[in-house]
């Protein structure tokens, strides 16, 4: 496992080596879902952590690398197409390729909003994109009224150009806190999971027009020298121990009052 909750470091060359491994290697883990030419979603049993990971992978013939990771990173653009996002934002930078930041997470009625605090990641090479998170405890953004903190241990993405298109593999890990029923994994990793991607694939199309129209050369992720956050505190940085977090049983909840539709993931 990558850089583990409430560190907050400068990832190392083996930190994205288990990153990437947890996108490629299959060991261990068991497929849920497949589409013919499309999607497929595994899960695994978390090696530290009783919730278990899942990935989803995807080939995309029609989208190029750079655009896919241009569309992850840009903060400006990500409200037109996640339709689960309540408030996204970047707070503080450690170093050009990390800062912390805070989303925050519209849950399908009646279940409870979850928002987290996060370090995320990014690397570019000549074979792959990198983008990764985990959460982290910051004085500034404790935790909210009306949500439950939810703690990501790892959240991330793959991304590999292909002679023609790109490929994408979305893994996460991730600590929802108070008690949800079981029937909920499985429409994440069967219904759910499958949507994003769609969700991603479609946001993709429609960005590059976008970003010509939107401060088409403003890219802070690729071009250090335009990012204007403040660099990270040390101080600002808390333990688990000093955040107060809501404890919340939502087990007993049915699945016919789950509704899927309030994520406006549809096709």
């Amino acid at each position: 496992m990558p850089i583990g909750v409430g560190e907050v470091r400068i990832p190392d060359d083996e930190d994205f080596r288990e990153f990437i491994k947890l996108a490629e290697d299959q060991e261990g883990w068991s497929q849920q879902y497949a589409k013919s030419g499309g999607t497929t979603v595994w899960t695994r049993e978390g090696s530290s952590s009783a919730i278990k990971m899942f990935k989803v992978y995807r080939y995309f013939p029609d989208i190029n690398a750079e655009v896919m990771y241009d569309v992850l990173h840009d903060g400006d653009y990500r409200p037109l197409w996640d339709k689960a996002m309540i408030e996204g934002k970047e707070v503080c930078l450690l170093n050009p390729n990390n800062d912390i930041g805070y989303y925050a997470l519209k849950c399908p009625s009646p279940i409870k909003n979850r928002d987290f605090v996060l370090q995320r990641t990014w690397l570019e090479t000549s074979t792959e994109y990198v983008i990764f998170n985990h959460s982290i405890f910051h004085k500034d953004l404790p935790p909210k009224k009306g949500y439950v903190r939810a703690e990501s241990q790892v959240t991330g993405y793959l991304i590999r150009p292909k002679p023609k298109g790109c490929e994408m593999t979305y893994v996460s890990q991730s600590d929802p806190k108070g008690s949800l029923p079981k029937w909920l994994v499985n429409k994440v990793t069967q219904i759910i999971a499958p949507k994003i991607m769609q969700r991603v694939y479609k946001a993709c199309l429609k960005y590059p027009s976008w970003k010509a129209k939107n401060n088409p050369n403003h890219k802070p992720w690729l071009y250090p020298e335009q990012n204007t956050l403040p660099r990270l505190k040390l101080d600002d940085i808390l333990q688990r121990a000093d955040y107060s977090t809501e404890s919340l049983d939502e087990s007993e909840l049915q699945e016919d009052e789950f509704k899927v539709a309030d994520l406006d993931l549809e096709d």
